[in-house]
């Protein structure tokens, strides 16, 4: 669970993104839609090309919970691969356990996604996975650990209980909610991940660097 100070700094991040990141956030944004401190209410001065950039760069990779080095080698993997290098990115970045877990709504956050992977509650085809960055290919399927099944995060999940705080589940998936199973059908494509993101912009900022 996070703790006060964890939910605090997630909301004033969200706030400064411009992106909740966090049904608590979500909330707050929606009383208090500008950023914090004494100057959030004032129109911000026009910021340059590259604080545009980062600030877009900072949304993406908060959405997805990573750290800058894990978003750096997902950039460059996505400029690899044959296709635009921005919608690559992102179609990486939601084939991540961890984003997958959050999508099929066994859980609330992407902090919570990833907890529920590193202790070692999900399983991908019946086998154990324990790496939040695992890549999903299409085809698997994800499913929670028998064992666990009776905790009680995912016999909330199991009965519907994120749905209220999460987008609606996008077409690459199929999920069996109520048996805690999904699959990835096939690879998801950037029109349909539920990210707030102008990829283009964070493609500029790796460029330029």
């Amino acid at each position: 669970m996070a703790t006060k100070s964890q939910d605090r700094r997630k909301v004033r991040l969200s706030r400064a993104l411009g992106v909740a990141l966090t049904p608590k956030a979500a909330r707050y944004l929606e009383k208090r839609p500008y950023a914090p401190g004494e100057h959030g209410r004032t129109k911000r001065k026009q910021d340059s090309d590259y604080a545009v950039r980062l600030r877009e760069k900072q949304r993406l990779r908060e959405q997805y919970g990573i750290r800058e080095k894990q978003m750096r080698n997902t950039f460059n993997e996505a400029r690899r691969t044959e296709g635009l290098t921005g919608e690559n990115l992102v179609e990486l970045l939601e084939m991540r356990l961890d984003s997958l877990v959050l999508r099929s709504g066994f859980a609330r956050t992407t902090a919570q996604a990833r907890q529920l992977v590193v202790h070692r509650h999900i399983l991908v085809d019946g086998q154990l996975v324990d790496r939040p960055s695992f890549r999903v290919k299409p085809g698997q399927t994800i499913h929670v650990k028998a064992k666990s099944e009776a905790l009680e995060p995912f016999q909330v999940a199991a009965a519907g209980g994120h749905a209220e705080v999460l987008p609606p589940v996008p077409s690459y998936l199929s999920v069996e909610l109520d048996k805690l199973q999904a699959r990835l059908e096939r690879r998801p494509k950037r029109a349909e991940v539920p990210v707030t993101c102008e990829v283009q912009l964070v493609v500029e900022y790796y460029a330029a660097r």
